[in-house]
């Protein structure tokens, strides 16, 4: 038996209105400044739309994908945010045209709009990434790093690429001779960006699924083979994210007719794999090719945010008071007719943007029932807590005049999950909230 982690985690399904995206698999997002950018995957073809979630106003807004330096439709490319930008790379459908280009493609937040940022290599001679699938790609300090994906003809590649954001230069970190120590050529695996490290783990070699677990230093520029005997089984096609001081590995399958909805726990300073319980009435979705995202002080980087590594989400931030904060945790509510109730505690400030009061709040939810019919109209669903009452007495305009300037730091810690297999077609989005009782 796997050891089960201390701190079991709440799942919130999060349905979706008609004006969001439909569902997808084989997608990419990324969360950045407190929104969920999302683009392309496939339902039943591919596609090229493009939206932005906020989650302080629980609201989707689709924004333009077209122009000459935007892409086309795509699936399993790759997303990352970094310093105002959003970077997107592969998955374009092979043709002779994919082959003459590097698939790179920027998105400027502040101005809204693709714009032309082509990769420019420090000599003639050296090459750029071709087109690829089910890479992946983290951000370590002002590079992306992008392993192997599925290339062409070729079948699971090992190339191991970095781009410099400042010179927008392309360098090869390891190449494509067999037998070198790494993880070797791989697809459909997962990788996390943590303290100058990047962790990957499982994916397909060729048609095999695996189970190992990686470590790229990018200091000594030598990978690391960790132990995994008490960690996930052979998974593609899932998703992980990092939290504090661990990663957080949800989803995939051994195959992609067997998803799994196990959530995995990996500890960066004890090198220990845990399996996060659910709390009683709270299941979490069978999910594969889905994406995730982290929100909240503890999900941001370690160098970008004073709390990810204490573990700490003081009520204060410089002197302030938060406009969120939640917990969540098993409470014995045998008068809501359920034992296995859950009770979320939510704290709102004594004041809202613009002299705008808000009241504190603490509700009760039932876990098998959802929420309380008399609060529903209320607060709408977990995700949103408190979101709904900043929408209903504050506008976006009095959000952005906020002194700080900053509602990213104030969300409370959620992991969203995104689309993925099963895909329910042209349905809304599949959306479900993850929420660690230590939070």
């Amino acid at each position: 038996m796997p050891a089960m982690s201390q701190s079991p985690c709440l799942w919130t399904q999060l349905p979706q209105s008609s004006q969001s995206p439909c569902d997808r698999y084989k997608h990419a997002c990324c969360s950045y400044d407190g929104n969920v950018y999302i683009l392309g995957g496939r339902d039943n073809g591919c596609l090229g739309d493009f939206w932005r979630y906020s989650v302080v106003c629980d609201e989707w807004t689709e924004l333009n994908c077209t122009g000459e330096a935007a892409p086309d439709e795509l699936e399993e490319h790759s997303m990352v945010a970094h310093q105002g930008f959003l970077y997107v790379f592969g998955g374009m459908l092979d043709s002779a045209y994919t082959k003459l280009r590097c698939p790179l493609w920027v998105f400027d937040i502040a101005k809204q709009r693709w714009v032309h940022c082509q990769g420019k290599t420090s000599s003639p001679q050296t090459q750029t990434p071709t087109n690829r699938k089910g890479h992946s790609a983290v951000v370590v300090g002002s590079a992306m790093l992008l392993y192997g994906g599925f290339v062409d003809m070729k079948g699971s590649s090992q190339d191991f690429w970095s781009l410099d954001f400042d010179t927008m230069a392309w360098s090869l970190l390891y190449g494509s001779p067999q037998g070198s120590l790494g993880p070797g050529p791989r697809h459909s695996h997962s990788a996390v960006a943590y303290q100058s490290c990047m962790y990957l783990f499982g994916g397909l070699k060729g048609l095999r699924e695996q189970r190992d677990f990686w470590k790229w230093n990018s200091t000594s520029h030598m990978w690391t083979s960790l132990k995994n005997k008490s960690g996930p089984s052979r998974l593609m096609g899932h998703s992980a994210a990092v939290y504090k001081d661990s990663m957080l590995l949800f989803g995939g399958g051994e195959s992609q007719n067997s998803p799994k909805s196990c959530l995995w726990r990996y500890n960066f300073s004890t090198q220990t794999w845990a399996q996060v319980a659910t709390l009683p009435g709270s299941n979490a979705p069978d999910k594969i090719h889905h994406c995730c995202t982290g929100l909240g002080p503890s999900y941001k980087s370690n160098s970008s945010s004073p709390y990810s590594s204490s573990g700490l989400q003081p009520r204060l931030l410089d002197g302030r008071v938060r406009p969120f904060k939640n917990k969540c945790f098993p409470a014995p509510l045998s008068f809501l007719g359920s034992e296995g109730a859950i009770e979320l505690e939510t704290f709102s400030p004594d004041r809202c943007y613009g002299s705008k009061i808000l009241t504190q709040s603490s509700e009760l939810v039932n876990s098998k029932e959802g929420l309380l019919e008399k609060d529903s109209l209320q607060i709408g669903n977990c995700l949103t807590f408190e979101n709904k009452a900043f929408r209903s007495k504050c506008t976006d305009e009095d959000l952005l005049d906020e002194e700080d300037g900053n509602m990213a730091q104030h969300l409370p810690d959620l992991l969203l999950v995104l689309g993925g297999r099963p895909c329910t077609g042209l349905s809304p989005i599949s959306m479900w909230q993850m929420t660690l009782t230590e939070s």
